[in-house]
């Protein structure tokens, strides 16, 4: 079997219905993998319905966690992943592998102007994508989508990386960039989802403000300590060349400011220590157990 699907779905029977059809329909021979994150609506009994294969979680554990347990049962060598909510085209999965089959590794299907839920989300989304394509030197046209087709022996390289939660795709789409692995985008429109998000405004707000960081960590550490560094080394003796001036003192302030400087450059330099160790190969990481 070349071709698995897989869908994470919480409470999404609503848009299953019409959804699995439609893909079963599109994509004949694939193996569909529809994963029950622990939902309490009729997922389970509106899968049972059409030909694809279901596995459960007892309790919710997020998005993220839905992504690794489908990609540990996938039996293909490529995985397509998309979302239960009805925001992506099944039609648009044969464009994904034919980009695929030019050799890239991922392709991510880059949702284009008016397909984002909101005016904010869209704001955001052009931050993190801003902020990708400086730590990686590589554009990045949609970080933050569900939509991929990825090989899955080089997917499951990183699932030890994978948080449970909603920032999988930002996690996954960094990492095989620091890995050097074959990244590509295919345009897509995104529909409206159907139901009703699980994303909190504030809670899931300071969340994405904290991927920002995330990216620089995970990615390329000095890119992000470096800038800051500099910033509180100019700040130090630039107060320090007032204070001279005006009073012949150098203060306590202009120490803080220098002394501010060579911490987070320590720190930058710890982190990126870190970060190539995390990204040493190693078999054993291939079979995560969680």
């Amino acid at each position: 079997m070349d071709v698995s699907i897989v869908i994470p779905a919480r409470n999404e029977a609503g848009s299953l219905v019409g959804l699995l059809p439609k893909l079963v329909s599109a994509c004949p021979g694939a193996e569909v993998i529809v994963v029950n994150d622990g939902s309490t609506d009729h997922t389970i009994e509106v899968c049972a319905k059409h030909p694809v294969s279901i596995v459960s979680h007892p309790y919710p554990k997020g998005n993220g966690a839905a992504i690794k347990s489908g990609a540990r049962a996938a039996r293909g060598r490529v995985i397509i992943f998309m979302d239960a909510d009805g925001q992506h085209d099944p039609d648009d999965i044969p464009r994904l592998l034919a980009k695929l089959d030019e050799g890239y590794d991922m392709v991510v299907g880059a949702r284009q102007r008016g397909s984002q839920a909101n005016v904010g989300r869209g704001l955001a989304n052009g931050v993190y994508n801003g902020l990708a394509t400086y730590m990686t030197n590589h554009r990045i046209e949609d970080l933050t989508s569900g939509f991929r087709a990825v090989r899955a022996d080089l997917f499951r390289e990183f699932l030890y990386l994978l948080p449970n939660g909603f920032s999988y795709p930002t996690t996954i789409t960094m990492a095989f960039f620091r890995a050097g692995y074959a990244v590509a985008y295919e345009p897509i429109h995104a529909a409206r989802r159907q139901g009703t998000s699980h994303l909190r405004p504030l809670k899931d707000g300071v969340r994405f403000l904290l991927i920002i960081f995330k990216i620089g960590t995970l990615y390329a550490p000095l890119k992000l300590f470096a800038p800051l560094a500099l910033a509180f080394f100019l700040i130090g003796t630039g107060w320090y060349g007032y204070t001279f001036a005006t009073i012949g003192r150098f203060t306590n302030m202009s120490a803080l400011m220098l002394t501010t400087s060579f911490i987070v450059f320590s720190m930058g330099l710890i982190s990126e220590q870190i970060t190539q160790l995390m990204y040493r190969p190693d078999s054993s990481r291939q079979s995560d157990p969680g």
